[in-house]
Order: C-alpha cells, then sequence, then structure tokens
C-alpha cells in the first residue's frame, strides 16, 4: 500500500505559479503511475494530471494542458505538480495518488487519499 503526503499549497494571485509536492512511502512507488486530484467546494473530485513509472509518458485534464506539468523523482519518491498561469478556477484542495497507468488512474486509485493541500487563487 502507499502512502502519501500532499504539500506546497497556498493563496496565490490569479497568473501567479505553486509547485506542489508529494511524497510517498512504500516499495512499490516506483512501479506506479502516479496522478492528481482536486476537489473544489461541492464539487466532485476530478482528475488533473498524470505521470507513467518511468517518468516518460503524462496524461493531462484538458483544463490543466499547457499551464500545468507533472514530474517525478524516483529515488526521492517525490510527485511534483508545477502549477502556472492559474486561475480562480483552480481553487481546490490538491490530492496525490497512484494507479496501474496513466490513463486508468483517472478513475482507479490504488493508494488511500491523504489530506491534500489547498490552493486558493484570488481574482
Amino acid at each position: 500500500q502507499v502512502q502519501l503526503v500532499e504539500s506546497g499549497g497556498g493563496l496565490v494571485q490569479a497568473g501567479g505559479s505553486l509547485r506542489l509536492s508529494c511524497a510517498a512511502s512504500g516499495r512499490s512507488f516506483s512501479t506506479y503511475a502516479m496522478g492528481w486530484f482536486r476537489q473544489a467546494p461541492g464539487k466532485e473530485r476530478e482528475f488533473v494530471a498524470a505521470i507513467s513509472w518511468s517518468g516518460g509518458g503524462t496524461y493531462y485534464a484538458e483544463s490543466v494542458k499547457g499551464r500545468f506539468a507533472v514530474s517525478r523523482d524516483n529515488a526521492k519518491m517525490t510527485v511534483y505538480l508545477q502549477m502556472n498561469s492559474l486561475k480562480p478556477e483552480d481553487t481546490a484542495v490538491y490530492y496525490c495518488n497512484a494507479g496501474m497507468d496513466t490513463r486508468t488512474i483517472v478513475a482507479n486509485v490504488i493508494g488511500s487519499w491523504g489530506q491534500g493541500t489547498q490552493v486558493t487563487v484570488s481574482s
């Protein structure tokens, strides 16, 4: 089982940037795809971005494509989400999780959800 702890959120003005981190524990981290998800108030959790186990493949939701970039460091067991050109509609709690590949992770995760990290974008 993969345990996950998100960090790096905060308050930023529209157009600004933030870098989120997700620290993982568990022997199989480097064999899993990893994904970022978010949940805005009153809405369901939604997929944001995913990266393959090797880091060679990525997949993004249309709403963040071209603005967000996901990366990973398997030696540090950490996944990152670089968020640029932030918009007020990006305001949400951001979570990470593990999955079998960058496509099935959209609907099927295999880790436990952590506390997430709050991102607030002011207009």
